[in-house]
């Protein structure tokens, strides 16, 4: 190609400006322009308080850690359990209660809908006598110190969208996230760690796709973005010097590269330039704070037992968990464990077995640490997935085979810590488990008491872009969670 076609085609409206005798005058324009079209970033939070009119009010949680059940778990066979699932197992769902519903690309083919009964167990727990399954004998020990959301519901029936949805209030692509949002909007107490970590374990069964942007920024400043943590000896990536680089090598990079953004910063104003400075510094920090948090040695045996014997192995739902204890102590603002392997639309009696046993003792292990070490108080513990299954078996009923389609209409969370009542169970579903009958609680309203629990007001936690006022929890209707609090 012709050097002067090519200069051209990398000759941006920014470079052009940029290089022109008019510097000042052109980077004022562009600014004005980007800021008239709603593409300028919002102004960027100090990356330790937050902004400052925030909280909105006295928070009754400092922070939160949001165990999430990738895949849909079976609400059917955890939580919301009705005696008379057992007498019209094996019959055809009516169309009464199906009531038209949108299937999904996995049954809408299917010209039967036998309805299933749950093959476990049922017993009740607790001062309120709360049905647990017994997949869920360590959960059902807890059981008065949670509260359980029987009404959960999405408009969402497929995987990538839900989860979009439950964590970020729209289905649709690169809004921020919900711990995103959390950051930005209240800083980190503890300058060595992000304010928003994320975690991933994989289950035994089908583990659905999980995109970073899920625990995005979106349009806040990158530095506000789910740092993720992994398994193995390199906990963050690209966070070790490379060979030949010692640490006041690395420090002496860091000066210069900050002198150069910084002149950069104040030709242009782009505040992801000073994200760009914010995440160059963190990570800096973070090379000492990291090896230490993630060392679990310092543990007592009591400890580690509680958890279970999954708790000493890098990556698994256990350690993760004694992980984010450990950030709480340590005052990161949001953490998140992403747990694999729920889609299971065959096997389902086998497969859930598996997955409830990987993570029923450690969640209630962290309830019980934080507890115990007066974190829990401060501290909102969120458990559930982006939405339930189905009453009816996909594909041939099997006694030990069957599996169960995605369902939104109505799912089971639980809550607890900061704020939550306890030992309380909101709304009620139908005898198929299948549409909800009193006291519904969309995902949008889980998002606004989240950030009301934190003192935030979502409807007065706003960013203008792209000539809008965003929220936290998007522009339909949405309201506090009263009842479950405490």
């Amino acid at each position: 190609m012709n050097p002067i076609d090519e200069r051209q085609l990398h000759l941006t409206r920014r470079s052009l400006l940029a290089n022109s005798s008019r510097v000042a005058l052109g980077g004022a324009a562009l600014a004005s322009l980007l800021k008239r079209d709603g593409l300028a970033a919002p102004p960027s939070a100090d990356a330790d308080q937050g902004l400052p009119e925030l909280p909105h009010h006295a928070p009754r949680a400092k922070r939160v850690i949001y165990l999430f059940f990738s895949g849909g778990p079976s609400h059917i066979d955890m939580f919301d359990f009705h005696p008379k699932m057992r007498e019209f197992h094996g019959e055809e769902l009516p169309d009464s209660i199906r009531q038209g519903q949108r299937l999904t690309g996995m049954t809408s083919g299917q010209k039967s809908f036998p309805c299933v009964a749950p093959m476990f167990q049922f017993d009740k727990f607790g001062e309120h006598q709360t049905y647990v399954s017994e997949l869920l004998p360590h959960t059902a020990g807890i059981v008065d110190r949670i509260s359980i959301v029987k009404t959960m519901h999405t408009e969402a029936i497929n995987h990538d969208p839900a989860i979009t949805y439950i964590n970020t209030s729209t289905q649709q692509l690169g809004k921020p996230s919900m711990g995103a949002w959390v950051g930005y909007g209240l800083g980190s107490p503890n300058e060595n760690f992000p304010a928003y970590v994320t975690m991933i374990s994989k289950g035994r069964g089908q583990s659905q796709a999980l995109y970073a942007r899920l625990w995005g920024s979106g349009f806040l400043p990158s530095q506000h973005q789910g740092v993720r943590f992994r398994s193995g000896a390199d906990p963050v990536l690209y966070l070790s010097n490379p060979d030949g680089i010692d640490r006041d090598a690395r420090r002496r990079m860091l000066d210069g590269i900050a002198r150069i953004n910084g002149e950069e910063f104040e030709r242009f104003g782009d505040p992801e330039t000073e994200a760009r400075i914010a995440q160059y510094e963190m990570a800096f920090r973070m090379q000492r704070s990291v090896p230490q948090l993630m060392d679990l040695s310092g543990e007592t045996k009591e400890t580690l037992e509680m958890y279970g014997p999954d708790a000493t192995k890098p990556g698994t739902f256990a350690s993760n968990c004694i992980l984010a204890r450990r950030m709480a102590e340590a005052g990161v603002r949001f953490v998140q464990l992403f747990h694999r392997g729920w889609d299971q639309h065959g096997n389902l009696p086998k497969l859930i077995r598996g997955q409830c046993k990987d993570v029923d003792q450690p969640a209630a292990a962290l309830v019980k640490d934080l507890e115990q070490r007066g974190l829990l108080d401060d501290t909102l513990v969120i458990c559930g997935g982006e939405f339930g299954r189905t009453i009816y078996s996909q594909g041939k009923l099997s006694n030990d085979n069957h599996g169960r389609d995605h369902h939104g209409r109505c799912f089971s969370m639980w809550f607890a810590g900061g704020g939550i009542r306890r030992g309380y169970e909101h709304g009620e579903t139908d005898d198929y488990a299948y549409n909800i009958v009193r006291d519904g609680v969309h995902i949008r309203d889980l998002n606004r008491t989240m950030m009301h629990l934190l003192g935030i007001d979502a409807e007065r936690f706003t960013v203008k872009h792209q000539g809008l006022d965003q929220s936290p929890v998007g522009v339909e209707p949405s309201r506090v969670v009263d009842e479950i609090l405490a």
